[in-house]
């Protein structure tokens, strides 16, 4: 993970610049393994995070303000009683271990002062927070309670003694010496990737920092042991000496790394020249770390929902399928309607020739051109007049299914190309808004239950895609079907051009022309988007309808999204990516 030794080594400098002789006024925990520290110090508040998440652990200032539960957990609890009204003392580190202690002078309840030590684990999945009193050594409670069960090496339990987490026999950069490092370093398979080796024997060094460090050395990133020679591992060993006098300094380069899409990727204590051409932030190791998570944890909030409103929508999707195939099947048997009334005819007109006990009889069809013979099953039991009316009836229910059938297959198929629709918006989503929006939809539409715990939302103005063509015109777009009503119904005038993929679900498209004629380009542009933003997005010669806004309406209940519309002309066109990312600069 990002948040090595290194790291904790940059924020703990920062935090006693920031902390100590700090009160500690309020203590928040908003969710399960999250906990807020609000400190005061004279014209200065800060707000301290400590996270135990398995994925996302990390210790560092927030500017951040998450919502709190109704009632406040165990745990929060017992850190009020204990640290609230308390003052940080001092801050350290364990060698350059992921540790890092907060002791914090408070008072007992006979209000006499007395110590107490926050820990915080970060590793991984068996991160903790731990409240000790360092007198006893005994734990006072755990973000995390877990017995010999869970681990062999210690108990997390109130009243247990306080037990460090097991050593990792990793070597300390700032007391390394060069024969100790060759040792190690040679100690290795020779087919093992050097950055793996790194990685491996010295302590706080992440894998992207071990590669920091080879491309510092002027080393190939994928270097294996085996291609190492004593210049190599001359220049190694020069470049962690370097590393380890700025951290013996506390000189660190905070770093972070955005892709292209600027989202953030990597951070780390140094600046990491080996992901140059990409963009790399200076700033406060905190700042840095607080907007690393930040996007992170946005990140892994949008794709929870995405995930949740997919399997929603798909599963409703099957059901669909799966009812449209029994439909389907019930109209092939009542298609026979035709012919049980040809049968019950037929036999009326030749009741003379029958008698009761027959089992079958051929007769002429004379509704046949060709007038060729048909044997029609009889009931033995049945008179011929009752048999003929058994024909009757079995026609006249045929002829009932069938209608009922086909409107039904209709609003079964309707239903579908509306899930579809949503599927596509869900799935090209890009923000937590845009799903926020497509989940009351799915509420109203009745296909979710209301989310009646969450503090309902403010009902916030819809926000299409802004695009501006290559001649100038504005084009928006919708994202979703609530966005689609709001840009076709509302905010659309009727001189505007609306364009939609033909009989494919996607986004409604809309050009403001001002009373201005459109020109191809425009048009063409703006086409390019409709199928962009639609489920042909994979597609070649996609066709597109467009039309002006006034000749498009909207039934009465219908779903989101549905509009019906007259006097278009249809575009062939192909998706562009390019051309979306150029009209939208």
């Amino acid at each position: 993970m990002p948040f090595d030794g290194l790291v904790m080594a940059a924020v703990r400098k920062e935090l006693e610049n920031e902390l100590l002789d700090g009160r500690i006024d309020r203590i928040y925990q908003p969710s399960p393994l999250e906990i807020h520290l609000l400190i005061h110090r004279p014209g200065t508040r800060a707000r301290l995070l400590l996270s135990a998440h398995p994925e996302n652990a990390r210790v560092h200032l927030t500017g951040r303000v998450r919502e709190n539960p109704p009632s406040p957990p165990v745990f929060c609890m017992v850190l009020r009683k204990h640290l609230e009204g308390g003052r940080i003392r001092e801050i350290h580190q364990r060698g350059l271990d992921r540790v890092l202690v907060f002791q914090v002078q408070s008072y007992n309840d006979l209000g006499e002062p007395c110590l107490k030590e926050l820990i915080c684990e970060i590793m991984g999945r068996h991160s903790n927070i731990i409240l000790v009193n360092p007198d006893t050594k005994q734990i006072i409670d755990a973000i995390k309670r877990y017995t010999y069960a869970v681990s062999r090496h210690r108990e997390v339990l109130p009243g247990r003694e306080y037990i460090p987490p097991p050593e990792q026999h990793k070597l300390n950069p700032l007391e390394l010496k060069e024969e100790e490092f060759r040792q190690a370093l040679l100690e290795a398979p020779l087919e093992t990737p050097v950055a793996a080796i790194l990685q491996r024997i010295l302590d706080g060094i992440s894998q992207v920092m071990a590669r920091e460090i080879l491309c510092r050395a002027g080393l190939a990133q994928d270097l294996i042991l085996d291609h190492c020679g004593e210049y190599e591992i001359v220049v190694l060993w020069q470049a962690i000496q370097q590393m380890a006098g700025a951290i013996a300094r506390g000189e660190f380069q905070p770093s972070l790394v955005l892709d292209e899409q600027g989202r953030p990727r990597e951070f780390a204590a140094f600046d990491l020249t080996h992901f140059h051409p990409l963009t790399r932030r200076q700033g406060s190791m905190n700042a840095l770390v607080d907007l690393f998570y930040t996007a992170r944890e946005e990140d892994q909030a949008y794709q929870s929902k995405k995930q949740s409103l997919l399997t929603v929508v798909r599963r409703e999707m099957g059901r669909l399928s799966q009812k449209l195939s029994l439909q389907e099947e019930s109209l092939a048997k009542a298609e026979r309607a035709e012919e049980y009334r040809i049968f019950g005819e037929l036999l009326t007109a030749n009741l003379y020739r029958l008698e009761k006990g027959l089992s079958e009889v051929t007769l002429e069809n004379f509704y046949d051109p060709e007038k060729k013979m048909v044997t029609i099953p009889l009931d033995p039991r049945l008179s011929p007049v009752q048999n003929a009316q058994a024909y009757f009836k079995k026609y006249t229910k045929a002829k009932q299914t069938r209608e009922e059938t086909g409107n039904r297959i209709e609003q079964t198929q309707r239903e579908l190309e509306y899930l579809k629709g949503v599927e596509t918006a869900i799935t090209q989503a890009t923000t937590v808004l845009e799903l926020v929006e497509i989940r009351e939809e799915l509420e109203e539409q009745g296909y979710l239950k209301p989310a009646s715990r969450e503090k309902k939302r403010e009902p916030e103005k819809p926000r299409p895609l802004v695009f501006t063509s290559s001649d100038g015109f504005t084009i928006l777009v919708g994202r979703n079907n609530k966005q689609n009503d709001y840009l076709t119904l509302r905010l659309a005038k009727g001189e505007d051009v609306w364009l939609h993929t033909k009989d494919i679900p996607g986004s409604h498209v809309l050009i403001r022309t001002g009373g201005r004629t459109v020109p191809e380009t425009t048009l063409a542009e703006a086409a390019s988007l409709a199928v962009y933003f639609s489920r042909a997005r994979e597609s070649q010669n996609v066709p597109v309808d467009y039309t002006l806004c006034r000749n498009v309406h909207k039934p009465r209940g219908a779903r989101p999204g549905y509009v019906i519309y007259t006097g278009q002309r249809t575009l062939i066109v192909n998706p562009n990516q390019e051309l979306v990312k150029r009209l939208k600069a």
